[in-house]
């Protein structure tokens, strides 16, 4: 039988009608009478009581704690919350040249602060300043073009540097996402290296949002393990090429943590990989009402259903995409031209957002 957590006036009655029978001759239901008081008291505390024992018995199962106790189911799995990000890149200082800008300069955007993590020299006018967020967090990520601001003035450089790249950025996680991973832990307790030990695992590198596993797809007795950063990069797809301006490669990353002697079989040959992008252009043609408003929701539309069906190798299903558009925020009729038919991809390929055509 399921609890119900009595309301204050079902427990002032309840109070009231114990004092009345205990005190023969009393009555505590009249009006600013002390034992009227002392009724209307007691529920309030009572009610009180009630309450922490109701919140208490959601802290007692994992899908229904929070934040504090949520950690400790986690901590008894094995399962630890991921840690925010500080976001990372480089910013272009200008100034006379042959001036430096020491390490541990600061500087600042609003209130989001930087600090400069190695000395730079000016030469040509310019000099490339490697910085790192102060605070870890999404809200340390900054566009290419963003001016910084130096906290103090540096003789002989100008007063503002400018972003080329600020990324890496992530909150910590959430409880949904954690919740999540430790109810897979629950439900999925570990093989040995079984195909969802390797996406626990993967989803335990900060910034990893979502992963893949293929079998044999480099040879005999390998492993090619795909995953996305939904959160970091564009479109999720991690990087893997040799960008300078990054302190660390997100699939070098992966893979160090996928290699660890603790973690995946020593038999295994695992190939941490990102997937291969593949735009999915979309042709809208006599969208009903035609509108900025409309043409917007259909956009946004098509991209939450790509993130939510897309896979490597995965089909997305032309029914899809009518669906995509039928349910965007005031659309009445339409008819897709393109795709003609549902859409496929090779195994590592993955469909990604692409343009969106109205006609």
């Amino acid at each position: 039988m399921a609890f119900t957590r009595p309301t204050v006036t079902v427990l002032r009655d309840r109070i009231a009608t114990d004092i009345n029978a205990r005190l023969p001759g009393a009555d505590s239901r009249l009006r600013r009478s002390a034992l009227e008081v002392l009724s209307v008291a007691l529920a309030g505390v009572v009610h009180g009581l009630y309450g922490y024992l109701d919140w208490l018995a959601r802290q007692v199962m994992v899908d229904s704690a929070e934040t504090e106790h949520l950690d400790r189911h986690a901590t008894v799995w094995g399962v630890l919350r991921k840690a925010a990000a500080r976001a990372a890149g480089t910013a272009t200082a200008t100034g006379n040249d042959g001036v430096e800008v020491p390490a541990g300069t600061l500087l600042q955007a609003g209130e989001t602060q930087y600090l400069t993590t190695a000395a730079a020299v000016v030469a040509a006018g310019s000099a490339s300043l490697p910085i790192e967020a102060v605070d870890p967090g999404a809200g340390g990520n900054a566009a290419a073009g963003v001016l910084l601001l130096y906290a103090t003035p540096v003789a002989g450089i100008d007063g503002s540097a400018t972003v080329v790249l600020l990324e890496g950025g992530a909150d910590a996680e959430i409880d949904g996402d954690l919740r999540q991973r430790v109810l897979d832990r629950i439900r999925q307790p570990p093989h040995g290296g079984a195909a969802h030990d390797y996406v626990a695992w993967a989803l335990e590198v900060p910034g990893v949002t979502r992963a893949w596993l293929t079998a044999g797809e480099m040879g005999l007795g390998t492993i090619t393990l795909r995953f996305l950063m939904d959160d970091l990069r564009v479109d999720g797809i991690p990087l893997g090429d040799a960008r300078p301006l990054l302190p660390t490669l997100d699939i070098k990353v992966m893979q160090d943590y996928i290699d660890a002697v603790d973690r995946r079989p020593v038999t295994a040959d695992v190939f941490a990989a990102a997937p291969e992008p593949v735009a999915l252009d979309v042709t809208v043609d006599n969208l009903q009402p035609n509108t900025a408003e409309v043409q917007a929701a259909v956009t946004a539309e098509i991209a939450d259903m790509i993130k939510r069906v897309a896979a490597p190798g995965a089909t997305i299903p032309l029914s899809k995409i009518w669906e995509a558009v039928s349910i965007a925020s005031g659309e009445a009729s339409h008819t897709i031209t393109a795709p003609a038919a549902d859409v496929t991809h090779t195994a590592g390929q993955m469909a990604i957002p692409g343009s969106v055509t109205f006609t």
